[in-house]
């Protein structure tokens, strides 16, 4: 890999010198990432899911063992502070899959004023994500047929050749893919070089996560795509909040009041004009056609399957109404832009 960052204070390749090859694996054949830095909050004890449901805005209650649930979590203004995906591991431990923040200093404030009989730490847990349309059978020729069977969001715990994982069909793409939930750091060698090998007839290659593809198919980018006073419902995740459940949780009442009172902004999806752009760095402005201000531009990517420059916004209202018209700065100027909603459809 060539290009990298920092992830919740760890390593995360994002790229190889070939982004072109980087997608067409991703998109056509296999892909195999190292996302050991997707770390895990671990909640265990007796009131383990009590809390869980009072932490997260999307109900947990019927979470079962074996299943995981995309469950955002706000802070008691309603703003959007991680959206994990959880996983209930057995009766008593539930597992927060978490983007970049600090989840666990949270989650350990919060129960330890509940009072809940919980502990709450971050276990030896890394994910490798295989990614891509021959994911499936990659996985399965490790670990057996039974893998087709597994459902989206669903997970088996299980030892191979004496290595301690969760398989979860899951993953930061639209594509077809799992998570391997490596328990045993001391393994994470050997799990790589088992999926590598079965994923030689599929011509798998070395990846990461795929900004192009997953902006072309909308997967939220926690803390990049949102800053820091963004809600659920101007992030675009609303339909995953719960604010019909029976029971309080963090953030509740303010949620509901800005659900009443309606947005004054929201992540909107951009048609950007001209030839293709490089992926923007950082966050740049936005404006009307006549200069006024109209919001902030978060992510720029070319797309491969539009063949068109697309872009994620938080848009002000008015300007936030598809087919509103706009300015995109660019290295080479301002570029007009158009407002769709999100997904992209086109």
């Amino acid at each position: 890999m060539t290009v990298a960052t920092v992830y919740n204070r760890m390593v995360l390749p994002i790229a190889t010198d070939d982004p072109a090859a980087d997608y067409e694996a991703l998109t056509q054949r296999v892909s195999l990432w190292d996302v050991g830095c997707q770390r895990q909050v671990q909640v265990q004890g007796p009131d383990a899911l009590e809390l869980c449901q009072y932490l997260s805005a999307r109900d947990l209650s019927q979470l079962r063992i074996g299943a995981a649930k995309y469950a955002p979590l706000c802070d008691h203004d309603g703003r959007l502070i991680n959206d994990p995906v959880v996983l209930r591991v057995n009766e008593d431990t539930v597992w927060f899959s978490i983007a970049d923040s600090d989840v666990l200093l949270w989650i350990r404030a919060i129960s330890g004023e509940r009072g809940d009989d919980v502990e709450v730490s971050e276990p030896d847990v890394s994910p490798l994500a295989v990614q891509g349309p021959s994911a499936t059978d990659t996985v399965a020729a490790v670990f057996g047929e039974w893998v087709h069977e597994l459902k989206f969001f669903h997970f088996r715990r299980i030892h191979h050749e004496g290595i301690p994982l969760v398989v979860c069909r899951s993953g930061w793409s639209k594509q077809s893919g799992f998570e391997l939930f490596l328990e045993d750091g001391s393994k994470g060698d050997q799990l790589w070089d088992l999926i590598w090998a079965a994923g030689q007839p599929h011509g798998i290659r070395v990846g990461a996560p795929n900004n192009a593809e997953r902006i072309e198919n909308f997967l939220l980018a926690w803390g990049s795509d949102t800053d820091a006073e963004s809600d659920p419902f101007e992030a675009a995740i609303g339909s995953y909040i719960d604010l019909g459940a029976t029971h309080d949780f963090v953030g509740k009442n303010a949620l509901l009041a800005k659900r009443a009172d309606g947005p004054t902004r929201e992540l909107k999806g951009l048609l950007i004009d001209g030839e293709p752009l490089e992926a923007n760095p950082e966050p740049v402005g936005l404006q009307t056609p006549n200069g006024s201000y109209a919001g902030q531009t978060r992510a720029v990517v070319y797309s491969p399957r539009y063949e068109r420059n697309l872009g994620l916004a938080i848009v002000e209202v008015p300007q936030n109404l598809p087919g509103t018209k706009l300015q995109v700065p660019t290295p080479t100027g301002w570029r007009p832009a158009i407002v769709v909603d999100l997904p992209f459809d086109l």
